[in-house]
């Protein structure tokens, strides 16, 4: 076995290959600050931000114009996890599958993808759960959309139309049940009518109204809130509130992430703090930008949508992910060596290293990130 990773470099990158082909929609379609510097866990770090870019017209002149400065700003995250998977070879081990015929290395470089699968789809998985932080929602509980048409999509870019979101740079990750019903429809597996054969040939999916589609295998599904009979308080709330006050009636909770419409407002919105019990009059708060239409001055029905998929459409620059080589102490451990390798699809950067034991070796496959919803805004929810 080897004791340096040298030897194993057609082995480690034989298995990003198969890594590369995991559905992790999340990681590629959101703002990533992803370097080689070491962070530990629990440290913040700053990843740049840069701003909306403004046009001007074009005056000739004898020297150009005295612009383009620029405020660079930031968005600070904390590394929440730094995680490792180990893949552990004595010699004994190695000699057996040697006497037997078996490939060592075709066995280890399976053992490194799914090190690397399971590191990327811990990373998918936290970035999905940022959907229960998202503005607004729309579709239908229950209801997987693209069932018939595109309505689903051009309904969530209208969301965050109305809420401000940048028109460029638009994202939209699906579940897998979701991306099966728009391959399809016929407008778009319909070479004649997308232009493009790349879904009927390949089940590529296309841009829809604005949004680069992308499938993820975390895509998550939380449990509603057990609410019955809630309602607001008669104090009244207008267009723009997020703090709702409720009346002592009902049963049961309304809990984070639960997404809840109140009578005579079809606008469904995303709840970012409950009430463990209705019935005691506490307060909800919804995510911004807040009521879109004002609530009366009288107690106000409150509906929590059914147990669904939430799939999540936003602009890139609405979350935000990190990611790092884990810390070391000063002037290293044990490890005889080191190499970082990137997943070209993902782009996430892996850190490898290699210690020798005693009569065995160990790899460990390490990764440490953090990832945030900064702008809530700028993101909504398509219920399946």
């Amino acid at each position: 076995m080897a004791n340096t990773l040298t030897g194993l470099t057609v082995t480690i990158f034989n298995a990003l290959d198969v890594v590369s082909r995991e559905l992790t929609g999340f990681i590629p379609a959101v703002s990533s600050d992803m370097t080689y510097n070491r962070a530990a866990k629990g440290q913040t770090v700053t990843s740049p931000v840069a701003p909306a870019a403004t046009a001007s017209d074009i005056t000739p002149g004898v020297t150009p114009p005295n612009d383009g400065d620029q405020t660079i700003g930031k968005v600070d995250m904390t590394i929440t996890k730094a995680r490792r998977v180990p893949v552990r070879w004595n010699g004994e081990e190695k000699l057996a599958l040697d006497n037997n015929g078996a490939s060592y290395n075709t066995i280890l470089r399976d053992q490194f993808a799914q090190a690397m699968r399971t590191l990327a789809n811990e990373v998918e998985a936290d970035v999905a759960g940022l959907a229960i932080g998202a503005s607004r929602a729309v579709g239908v509980a229950g209801t997987t959309p693209f069932a018939t048409n595109l309505k689903d999509s051009a309904l969530a870019l209208k969301a965050l139309q109305d809420n401000g979101a940048p028109k460029g740079d638009l994202q939209l990750v699906i579940d897998t049940t979701a991306g099966a019903n728009m391959r399809t429809l016929g407008q778009l597996t319909k070479a004649n009518e997308a232009n493009d054969d790349s879904l009927l040939r390949r089940g590529v999916l296309l841009d829809v109204h604005g949004f680069a589609i992308r499938e993820s295998a975390q895509v998550v599904t939380p449990a509603s809130g057990t609410s019955a009979s809630a309602t607001t308080n008669a104090a009244g709330y207008a267009v723009g509130a997020t703090t709702i006050t409720l009346a002592s009636v009902g049963t049961g909770t309304i809990v984070s992430g639960d997404v809840i419409t109140f009578a005579g407002d079809t606008n469904q919105y995303v709840v970012v703090a409950g009430d463990t019990d209705v019935s005691n009059g506490g307060t909800i708060t919804l995510a911004k930008p807040g009521l879109r239409k004002a609530i009366p001055a009288a107690a106000t029905a409150i509906t929590v949508a059914a147990t669904s998929t939430r799939n999540l459409a936003f602009a890139r620059s609405a979350i935000a992910l990190a990611t790092r080589i884990p810390a070391l102490p000063e002037g290293g451990d044990s490890a005889d060596d080191r190499m970082i390798v990137t997943d070209p699809v993902s782009g996430l950067s892996f850190e490898i290293a290699i210690y020798r034991q005693y009569r065995q070796v160990q790899y460990e496959v390490s990764l440490a990130w953090g990832c945030a919803m900064v702008k809530p805004e700028h993101s909504v929810l398509l219920l399946g």
